[in-house]
């Protein structure tokens, strides 16, 4: 059953709202910034939950008619703000979501709860819009903002909330959540782990998907044999890349991870803390083979790439480059 022990890693976020529910000093406004997977609903569940208990406690009992309700996700004063559009959330869904609803008292609860996922999509208008109900809140009202981008909200939406933001989980929290939790071996939790950068909801994502573990392996593949590759298997690289149902970035920090164990090894001669410790004859070669200074040139050159396709620069294009550098250095 959720509970504000089940978060990972938020203690700061965690004690504000524990505080909050302690003092009965709730704001009517809260921002919580963080990266995509790593938990802002479920701790939006876990605060929504606690504030409709019927306990009046600062944790959801998740017993009582309240919690059973929300678990279900059929509470009728718990609100998540729905957007027609994937890409955008539109002045319309904010009015119909928020606006026109909030002037209605809670059915049966002391609080009336919108939860806006993904509040970076709000255009301009939609902010606009709801910052005539954060401006003049009823008593009742509570608004969760979720976001991965805090600088897309505008800052008078931001003045008028409390911003949380959320920090990156410690690697060996996660790690030893995967282990325990997901049962997952050792070493699989090392690889899930380095991926996930921080983010526990990655991490997990990780550990369950067979289609990261196979990529995985085809980079790998080719980092091991990319020296001997010609042009036209590099292009046939790329295209096999495009093709798969994974972040770019996902598959770029694959990359990034196995130069990065390059690098150490180089440096240190030392096995025990390379993420892809089963690969070390050719984490070997490759650091016999290469300069520190064409390792740093690889590194760059994988963060440029991410920019490059932040940017929305040509995709085959940002590729070539980058596997030609790898190939060249």
């Amino acid at each position: 059953m959720p509970n504000f022990k089940d978060i990972y890693g938020q203690k700061q976020i965690v004690e504000h709202f524990k505080n909050a529910l302690e003092s009965k000093k709730i704001s009517h406004a809260y921002i919580i910034n963080g990266e995509r997977s790593s938990g802002k609903e479920f701790i939006a569940k876990i605060f929504a939950m606690a504030l409709q208990c019927e306990n009046f406690d600062t944790e959801p009992c998740n017993e009582c008619h309240s919690c059973k309700q929300a678990l279900s996700g059929n509470h009728p004063d718990i609100i998540r703000v729905q957007h027609e559009k994937p890409a955008t959330v539109g002045v319309e869904d904010i009015r119909l979501g928020v606006n026109n609803d909030v002037v209605i008292k809670p059915y049966s609860s002391p609080w009336k709860i919108y939860i806006i996922n993904e509040a970076e999509k709000m255009t301009v208008q939609a902010q606009n819009a709801l910052l005539k109900t954060l401006e003049e809140p009823p008593a009742y009202a509570v608004i969760l903002l979720l976001t991965s981008n805090l600088e897309a909200l505008l800052p008078t939406i931001q003045s008028r909330c409390v911003v949380l933001n959320m920090k990156p989980v410690a690697d060996d929290i996660i790690k030893k959540y995967l282990m325990e939790e997901i049962h997952i071996p050792d070493y699989k939790a090392d690889v899930c782990t380095a991926f996930a950068r921080g983010n526990l909801g990655k991490a997990k994502a990780l550990a369950a998907s067979e289609e990261f573990d196979n990529i995985k392996t085809e980079a790998v593949s080719l980092l091991k044999y990319i020296r001997e590759m010609e042009i036209t298997d590099i292009m046939a690289a790329i295209k096999k890349i495009n093709d798969y149902k994974i972040d770019i970035n996902d598959y770029l920090d694959i990359l990034s991870v196995w130069y990065r164990d390059v690098l150490l090894f180089k440096a240190t001669n030392d096995v025990n803390h390379l993420i892809f410790k089963d690969e070390i004859q050719y984490i070997k070669k490759v650091s016999d083979h290469s300069a520190y200074e064409g390792i740093e040139i690889i590194l760059d050159a994988l963060e440029k790439a991410k920019s490059r396709l932040r940017a929305n620069v040509n995709f085959d294009l940002t590729m070539e480059l980058l596997l030609l550098t790898i190939k060249e250095n």
